[in-house]
């Protein structure tokens, strides 16, 4: 089968990451294999496709070279394992462009790993979107849990959450969690995950080797006030609480702290797993998610983030 201009694009992009890498960034061909995920022949073959394809001169001449670079301060400046930035489009207002792909193959690439991993998925509009961008896999030998419930406010099936799309688009053994998103009461909480079944869940989403959230902000146009998970007048009173930011339901303030409250009480969601034993990776972007990126980044909530530069440059300014 003929190659298709997109796959020559990818390996182009590829081939400038390799590239960066290698002349850059000061690494081996066996780090950039492990960075990447690929053998050391073909991170070789990658680094010399980069020069042979005059990506590589006196610098990287290709326009992913500041992202490479945004993504590498990023890392240092908010100690991150992890970061991808991908590039901007001015006259878009979309919250997803560019960060869904990327993050569909990060995804990718985590599931055709050989060695079986647990990973872990929040919920939202951005995960949603990368979800549709994965290829059809077969990837019996991992498993896939759900951080969050799966019934909203009303009692229907909660449209952002993507455990089961997922799942049926890479063939993976898949665990949801059977619950309301918010619950009514702190007592209803504690006596829905005392069941056998919800506890398997929680206990599975707590190995969890790679997670991925979407970050969410508390803003007029917050997704919990959108998707009816709170009322303006709840709104209000998290603001005033400090609230800036909200993953998987747990509302946390401007230090990354959760917050102590009444809200936070009735999330049903398992606890965001822990950044010393998961790569927790943030998939946002946005003027009005920066506060809640910068927050969850410095308060450790998270330790890995795909973004944009326009959203990369912001969070470096200050």
């Amino acid at each position: 089968m003929a190659r298709t201009r997109d796959d020559d694009t990818t390996r182009l992009d590829e081939a400038a990451r390799a590239g960066w890498l290698y002349y850059v960034a000061g690494n081996t061909q066996e780090e950039i294999a492990s960075k990447l995920g690929i053998s050391r022949q073909a991170a070789q073959r990658l680094v010399s496709l980069s020069v042979t394809s005059g990506l590589v001169r006196v610098r990287l001449d290709h326009p992913i070279a500041a992202c490479l670079e945004l993504a590498e301060r990023l890392k240092s400046r908010f100690d991150l394992r992890y970061a991808e930035v991908v590039p901007s489009d001015p006259t878009s207002a979309s919250t997803t462009l560019g960060i869904a792909e990327a993050c569909a193959t990060e995804m990718e690439r985590r599931l055709k790993q050989e060695n079986p991993l647990v990973i872990a998925m929040g919920t939202g509009r951005t995960l949603k979107a990368a979800v549709e961008n994965l290829p059809p896999m077969t990837c019996e030998h991992h498993r896939i849990v759900s951080l969050t419930g799966n019934i909203a406010p009303d009692g229907s099936a909660s449209v952002y959450n993507v455990i089961f799309s997922m799942a049926d688009q890479v063939k993976a053994p898949h665990y949801p969690m059977p619950l309301p998103v918010i619950v009514s009461t702190p007592e209803e909480r504690r006596l829905l995950h005392r069941q056998t079944v919800v506890q398997s869940t929680l206990h599975l989403a707590a190995e969890a080797e790679v997670t991925f959230v979407g970050v969410g902000e508390i803003a007029a146009n917050a997704p919990l006030l959108v998707d009816g998970f709170i009322t303006p007048k709840e709104r209000e009173e998290l603001l005033a609480m400090g609230a800036v930011g909200e993953i998987v339901g747990w509302v946390f303030d401007a230090r990354g702290r959760l917050i102590e409250c009444a809200f936070n009480e009735r999330v049903a969601s398992a606890p965001i797993p822990s950044t010393e034993t998961s790569e927790v990776i943030a998939v946002a972007m946005g003027p009005a998610k920066r506060a809640a990126i910068r927050a969850a980044a410095e308060g450790g909530l998270v330790n890995g983030l795909i973004t944009d530069e326009a959203t990369a440059e912001r969070l470096l300014r200050n």
